[in-house]
């Protein structure tokens, strides 16, 4: 069974008729051409799939498109604006934070995902108390908060230190190592 469905990707509104079974990465990946989000585990395990859905992070791969009728899709490559890197972006360049660089979509997109919950208050397993209240700002996050909340996005190559140095500049709004 097919259907016709409107997604907005990275500021584009793109329309396209899906299988209803194609989940959003496929969609993205082998029907519109965005190549930004990759195809790891496909099982919802690595986040090398994951993008901004409707402002909050998902793994592509678990949903399906066809649900996601005109959704907000932002990849990595669609979060930098005016020639200018997001904050985010211009922090895994400074911090060297990738190596082979598959991830680095995921990783940026998940990293631009929980500096907003943070910043909502939304706590993680490590947060202390684990009430909204207690919920560090995205200012206030310390390594053991980042890896937590980055804890679903994995790096084969093991840049770990460096993605957790970039997210702790991404929230301070620093501009250099």
């Amino acid at each position: 069974m097919e259907a016709e469905i409107i997604l907005h990707v990275d500021g584009s509104r793109r329309a396209l008729t899906i299988d209803t079974r194609t989940t959003l990465l496929d969609a993205l990946r082998d029907r519109l051409g965005v190549y930004s989000p990759k195809k790891g585990c496909d099982h919802g395990q690595c986040g090398a799939c994951t993008v901004l859905l409707n402002g909050r992070r998902v793994n592509s791969c678990l949903v399906f498109a066809v649900a996601q009728d005109g959704a907000e899709v932002v990849t990595a490559a669609g979060l930098a604006e005016g020639g200018n890197l997001h904050p985010v972006q211009q922090a895994f360049l400074d911090q060297d934070a990738f190596q082979c660089g598959y991830c680095t979509p995921g990783q940026v997109c998940s990293a631009v995902g929980m500096l907003a919950e943070a910043d909502a208050a939304q706590p993680s397993y490590v947060t202390e108390g684990f009430r909204p209240e207690d919920s560090p700002a995205a200012a206030d996050l310390d390594d053991e908060e980042i890896r937590e909340r980055m804890s679903g996005n994995l790096c084969r190559c093991g840049a770990y230190v460096n993605i957790v140095a970039a997210v702790r500049q991404a929230a301070a709004g620093g501009s250099g190592a």
